[in-house]
């Protein structure tokens, strides 16, 4: 295709030359729409700070639940090696309730830093092991 077979491109009118940058370049027909403020401030602004009765976001929340979970779930697991060390002292019962503890707060830091997923399955695959642990071994 030739450059001659090509339909003209029809040019804008340029603004005027005394006219801020940051306005508005007048209309195409040429005129200004009497109704429309054109140094009124945009409904919406980008960089606002979200109201504060929007509550938390969602990732937010999921935070929040996992660094609960894995609070309950240490405090749990304090509790049963308490009890565990009063019916008996095993190097095993520390073992397998100290790494139970130790996860729980990696799972902790983990949610806080915002790596969620990852967090749930680290607590439930070390749940998981501490109960066969304590099944298996320790009874």
């Amino acid at each position: 295709m030739s450059t001659s077979d090509q339909p003209k491109a029809t040019a804008a009118p340029a603004p005027a030359p005394d006219a801020a940058p940051d306005e508005p370049a007048p209309p195409a027909d040429g005129h200004a729409d009497p109704d429309v403020d054109s140094n009124a401030a945009p409904d919406v602004d980008p960089y606002a700070e979200p109201e504060p009765d929007q509550g938390p976001t969602p990732a937010a929340r999921a935070r929040r639940a996992r660094v609960v979970a894995a609070s309950l779930l240490m405090a749990l697991a304090a509790v049963v090696l308490a009890l565990r060390l009063a019916s008996r002292s095993s190097v095993l019962v520390v073992g397998v309730y100290g790494l139970l503890l130790i996860l729980c707060g990696v799972v902790i830091e983990l949610s806080r830093r915002g790596r969620t997923r990852l967090g749930t399955w680290l607590l439930a695959a070390g749940l998981a092991a501490a109960l066969v642990m304590d099944g298996v071994v320790l009874s």
